[in-house]
């Protein structure tokens, strides 16, 4: 069907942002004497929000307070280094201005904090999108539906019109409790058949397969 509002995520959906978290997280790592991680294993520890990512990152055993410095040493580092790698996948611009051009509403929302989200949507698709929401006080983060619901509210769109796209599980789960159709994308941060194995019915391989479905 043609929808009239693509929800994208973020991260491993329409930018490549894996270099700069897991440089990002190292930093944190070693600042706070801990080993660093290898891209492949930030690969897997990221889509739940950054804490649940460092989480995943610090050894075993390692206390909250711990974790509290590991987080506020990447914040810090991250918030001047957001973009030093990161870059959009391929084709995904265009396929923004494309649905613009249709009429067809987009939105970001993400487990990323939100003052990143703002941050980055601003810099790499300026104009392109009506609505961007990440990791908030007081909003449960995905795969909870609040904050897609809150964009459906905003744009006035019923779900029943949307589609939800994302890279990961959470976001298969993120469409499901929020009662609207998903699309996964299998050139992110998680393979295809990882996206099978958790529901995953409709995959795009690249953005010239989410114009086909989305523009017909």
């Amino acid at each position: 069907m043609r929808y009239s509002l693509v929800i994208f995520d973020l991260d491993g959906t329409i930018l490549d942002t894996l270099a700069d978290l897991t440089a990002a997280g190292n930093y944190a790592l070693t600042s706070c004497g801990m080993p660093e991680r290898t891209v492949d294993e930030v690969r897997q520890f990221v889509g739940n929000g950054i804490r649940r990512y460092l989480q995943r990152a610090v050894p075993a055993g390692t206390t909250e307070a711990d974790i509290d410095r590991v987080h506020a040493a990447f914040t810090a580092y991250y918030a001047e280094h957001y973009a030093d790698q990161t870059a959009a996948y391929p084709g995904i611009i265009e396929l923004l201005q494309r649905l613009k051009d249709a009429g067809i509403r987009t939105a970001v929302v993400s487990n990323k904090p939100d003052y990143g989200v703002q941050a980055l949507c601003a810099q790499y698709f300026p104009g392109l999108f009506d609505a961007a929401a990440g990791e908030k006080e007081g909003v449960r983060r995905k795969p909870a539906p609040d904050a897609v619901e809150a964009v459906l509210a905003a744009l006035q769109i019923p779900r029943e019109e949307a589609v939800y796209i994302g890279d990961s599980d959470v976001d298969i789960e993120t469409a499901r409790n929020a009662g609207m159709d998903c699309i996964s994308v299998s050139y992110g941060f998680r393979s295809e058949a990882f996206l099978r194995e958790h529901g995953a019915s409709v995959i795009a391989e690249d953005a010239a397969q989410l114009a086909a479905m989305l523009l017909g």
